[in-house]
């Protein structure tokens, strides 16, 4: 496996493996307003967000992965759930997303919304 020598602060090595890097980076992201009329602020591997109502959302990769399966990290907290339901599962090109108030699960709209998804491309 060939190496990409690059100053590694953390363990003061010089050197990281090609493998590890782009295993280990994220193939799509986005940043989005998910209020009013929904926006993406910026992205990458993202080719449409779509509002589906209020704090539903649904974004479609631009590359698709190679099966469903990958991870899409979501935030959960005493107060607020933000990610995919398990009545609507991802997709290999998209994955659908509800934010909502995690006390009375009422759906909410985001102002600062985004997620990151980590997988193999098709």
């Amino acid at each position: 496996m060939s190496t990409l020598n690059v100053a590694n602060i953390t363990d003061g090595t010089d050197t990281v493996e090609t493998g590890y890097v782009v295993n280990g980076s994220a193939k799509a992201w986005v940043n989005f307003d998910g209020t009013g009329t929904i926006a993406i602020r910026e992205s990458f591997n993202v080719a449409s967000l779509t509002d589906n109502g209020t704090g539903d959302y649904t974004v479609t990769w631009s590359t698709s992965f190679a099966a469903y399966d990958y991870s899409a990290p979501t935030a959960q907290d005493g107060y607020r759930h933000f990610g995919p339901e398990s009545a609507n599962p991802p997709t290999s090109s998209s994955i659908r997303l509800l934010a909502r108030n995690g006390q009375v699960t009422t759906p909410q709209d985001l102002e600062f919304a985004g997620i990151s998804a980590f997988g193999d491309l098709a």
